[in-house]
């Protein structure tokens, strides 16, 4: 925990570590706005977050976004600009006592010198309710101004009543030229950065750099101060980038992804909605998106199973059976070799012929199931295995289908409140055109069947 009255962001480490011990990232970091680059959505002249800044009228806030787009910078800069005592805690190692302890410290800072206490709270959604709860009263009385910072999305995370205290401001990933721009800025700043080392770049590695980061800009800075070492070992003499060496400083990205959150289900959702679209190569970057972030195939392949029945059905019923073929031999070969198999019934998915014809007829029939008196089994339809049952009529009027004319017996097999009641309607696609021909001529039979038997009734009266 780390406590300093409006401290300049650049020198937050000074405890732990000499100036120029200090990772780069940490160095870098913006001590005013107008070094602050992206989140123009807030920070433009004339925008929410900026206008609120300069008028100094603070108020409790949650920033939401993903890793090194500027959260606890931005929480630092507000805190200088405006003059308010700064105290920043992680949700991982503190609890309520620190809370406790942060709240008398903000007393007397608005008793003794007449300052506000800008808390920012890192990891706000690791916190539980009850820790969250602690928060209110002293938020609600304005004894602590709150930002708290969330990879998470605040709604699922972040108990309601603390949501309706705050504001809550999305920020974006860095765009590809904003994080290029911090990476010259580190390249030629002598007093925070690389600058003294006279590091020689072309344009072409910085951007590379900057496409690995994927809108991070601590990840960039990191990769690019890990690049710059390993050149210095090479020669003492002069420092150049290149291709290569970057290379071998990145390794392999480490792609924003949580497996419990709310990227999650942005994937899988996207991966769905690709499927349902009929669009290959979209199905295709998405599925390889989760699988080389680390997401477990089974939960992938549970999923496209699901898909086979929800948006294609009996427009291709083999659609079924081969997503359970897939799911075997991921379970068989595991991973990576289990990714050509996912990816062959994505893009079998994705090319079959679509109907959610199947998946409207279930719900259609279970809001019956929920919404209307659940009738008894008609008598016909019960089996008769003892004597009074048979007495009590069960089974009497059943009409054994294969002995039927056609295969189709005149009967109704729904409940008194629900006949004629029709659930599934086929569409015109694929197999399901031919499954439509079929129920009509059933239909057909059936109208035939009924008309005769009422013509029977009718002479015999």
């Amino acid at each position: 925990m780390s406590r300093k009255l409006f401290p300049p962001p650049s020198e937050e480490s000074e405890n732990s570590f000499f100036a120029d011990q200090a990772p780069l990232a940490d160095r870098m970091r913006p001590c005013s706005l107008e070094e602050v680059l992206g989140q123009s959505h807030l920070l433009s002249k004339g925008k929410f977050l900026r206008e609120m800044i300069e008028s100094d009228e603070i108020s409790s806030m949650i920033f939401w976004g993903p890793p090194g787009v500027g959260k606890t910078t931005l929480a630092k800069v507000i805190a200088h600009t405006t003059e308010s005592y700064f105290v920043s805690i992680s949700a991982v190692l503190a609890g309520i006592k620190d809370v406790k302890k942060i709240v008398e410290e903000a007393r007397d800072q608005i008793n003794s010198f007449k300052t506000r206490t800008i808390l920012f709270v890192d990891e706000i959604h690791r916190f539980n309710k009850a820790q969250q709860d602690a928060f209110l009263p002293h938020v609600e009385k304005g004894v602590l101004i709150l930002i708290g910072a969330t990879t998470e999305n605040p709604s699922f995370e972040v108990i309601a009543p603390l949501l309706s205290r705050t504001r809550v401001l999305k920020l974006n990933p860095l765009e590809k030229h904003h994080v290029i721009d911090i990476l010259k800025r580190a390249l030629v700043d002598s007093e925070r950065g690389l600058g003294s080392l006279q590091v020689q770049s072309d344009a072409k590695i910085l951007e590379h750099i900057a496409i690995w980061a994927n809108g991070d800009a601590r990840m960039a800075l990191n990769g690019l101060e890990v690049s710059v070492h390993l050149a210095k070992r090479q020669s003492s003499e002069i420092t150049v980038l290149s291709q290569e060496l970057v290379s071998e400083a990145l390794q392999e990205r480490t792609l924003l992804y949580d497996k419990n959150g709310e990227e999650h289900f942005n994937l899988i959702s996207a991966l769905h909605k690709s499927l349902r679209n009929s669009d290959v190569d979209a199905a295709l970057y998405w599925l390889a998106r989760m699988l080389e972030a680390g997401e477990d195939p089974m939960y992938v392949v549970r999923r496209m199973v699901r898909f086979a029945s929800e948006d294609i059905g009996m427009a291709d019923p083999a659609a079924l059976g081969y997503s359970i073929d897939t799911m075997q031999a991921v379970h068989f070969l595991g991973l990576p070799e289990g990714n050509l198999s996912l990816a062959q019934l994505a893009v079998y998915l994705a090319q079959a012929p679509k109907s959610n014809a199947i998946y409207e007829a279930y719900v259609c029939a279970q809001k019956d199931v929920k919404r209307n008196a659940n009738e008894p089994v008609p008598l016909h339809l019960r089996n008769a295995p003892t004597n009074l049952m048979k007495k009590l009529g069960y089974g009497r009027g059943y009409k054994y289908a294969h002995r039927e004319e056609e295969g189709v017996a005149d009967m109704e097999c729904l409940p008194e409140n629900l006949q004629g009641k029709r659930y599934y309607v086929p569409r015109n696609a694929g197999f399901e055109e031919s499954i439509k021909s079929r129920l009509e001529k059933i239909k057909e039979i059936k109208t035939e069947k009924q008309k005769l038997r009422q013509a029977s009734k009718t002479k015999k009266s």
